[in-house]
């Protein structure tokens, strides 16, 4: 019996080594066993990605991003070659392809390219001969031909896109936990699983240093209403649905607590106090490709002000080089690099009808002699920069002091 479509997708420590791809193959084949067709995204094993970094690094500080992308999207190839070899071992038929192969279409940002289209005829070609498809994850190809990656994370936009475009039943995003919990249980043993939540908490859960799931695919993921399931590879136990509305009761204020230790800090002291500046700042980062978060301008009582913003870690060299070019053309002071930071948040839906929960959280923070360095805000969440060092006690703390535990 026919039941319709499934993507799932499996990151990198679900496969890991030969036996965990193994057992990744017998769990696929259990699926198509009862009816069901897939496609399977796959990331690189383990830490492939972090090793070829490492690699490239070794042979130069500053590699061209067009060759960094031909370089880790053989880390993905890898993986599901292997996969669909343990499948055909099982005795069903599978066939893997590259992101190129499937027609996986990007803009030509290297490192980081966005999806444009996709063109799924293989996919559904292949589909009706009754085979399993595996695709690599993380990848695509420009208008010219080159290959190019979609960031960190990337496989989980490769999965929501085809469950997207093949128009899934579900998208299973397989992982090492069993969901999306309360915070980081490797931080706090006391985290709960949600059994569901709103893409919008989720997107600003992923945004703000959630490890679970990439943030841009949780904006696809919301744009066209795709059912994700979280869930773990290693037990069969159901995880969490990212849906669009989740019924809760009126007194559940926050859902999560997140951490981001990946940010980095730069500050632009004594700039002029006219308009214009700042603008020329962000508009110079903004072309040449670096994103920025948190932005704080103090308030000026002379005719200088500073202003710091948090990057990305891996941003921030080339964030500080950038800053400090534009910023001597404007007259301004020393730029400054803080890599010592974390960032803390809680996020949740019904903090929009709730008051006192900043104070809520500032007061967790002072109880625990906590310095606030910037804070930012949203509909949905409250996030502040604190020293890294006290970044777990922080999350310990607020997960305590909003009932999150319970």
């Amino acid at each position: 019996m026919h039941k319709g479509l499934i993507v799932q997708k499996f990151g990198g420590s679900s496969v890991a080594n030969a036996e965990r791809i193994q057992s990744v193959a017998t769990r696929v084949v259990s699926y198509r066993k009862k009816g069901y067709d897939l496609v399977v995204v796959v990331s690189a094993l383990g830490d492939t990605t972090d090793e070829l970094i490492e690699l490239a690094g070794k042979i130069t500080t500053d590699p061209s991003e067009r060759e960094m992308d031909m370089l880790l999207s053989t880390g993905e190839q890898i993986s599901v070659a292997l996969l669909a070899m343990a499948i055909h071992k099982l005795g069903f038929e599978a066939i893997s392809f590259t992101g190129a192969q499937v027609g996986i279409i990007t803009d030509s940002t290297h490192t980081r390219a966005r999806i444009i289209k996709i063109n799924a005829d293989k996919i559904k070609e292949e589909l009706k001969k009754g085979k399993i498809v595996i695709v690599a994850g993380f990848q695509g190809i420009n208008i010219n031909q080159d290959i190019t990656t979609l960031g960190r994370g990337g496989s989980d936009l490769t999965a929501v896109a085809l469950a997207k475009e093949l128009a899934a039943k579900e998208c299973e995003i397989y992982t090492d936990v069993e969901g999306i919990y309360t915070t980081d249980p490797r931080i706090e043993p006391k985290a709960k699983k949600i059994k569901a939540v709103t893409y919008d908490e989720m997107l600003e859960m992923a945004s703000l240093g959630a490890q679970v799931m990439q943030a841009r695919s949780i904006e696809v993921a919301k744009k066209f209403d795709v059912p994700i399931h979280v869930r773990s590879s290693f037990n069969g136990k159901s995880g969490t649905m990212i849906v669009k509305e989740v019924k809760r009761m009126e007194d559940v204020v926050v859902s999560g607590v997140t951490i981001n230790k990946n940010e980095s800090k730069i500050t632009v002291c004594d700039v002029p106090d006219r308009p214009g500046i700042a603008a020329k700042i962000f508009n110079h980062l903004a072309e040449k490709g670096v994103n920025v978060d948190m932005i704080v301008q103090n308030v000026s009582h002379t005719r200088q002000t500073d202003i710091s913003f948090t990057v990305g870690k891996a941003d921030a060299k080339k964030a500080l080089r950038l800053t400090k070019k534009i910023s001597g053309n404007t007259g301004s002071g020393q730029v400054l690099l803080d890599d010592d930071i974390a960032r803390v948040s809680i996020v949740g839906v019904g903090m929009k009808s709730h008051t006192g929960v900043a104070a809520t959280m500032f007061d967790a923070m002072a109880e625990n002699k906590i310095n606030i360095e910037m804070i930012s805000t949203s509909d949905i969440s409250i996030s502040c920069i604190i020293k890294k060092k006290f970044a777990e006690t922080a999350v310990k703390a607020l997960h305590e002091k909003f009932g999150l535990g319970k």
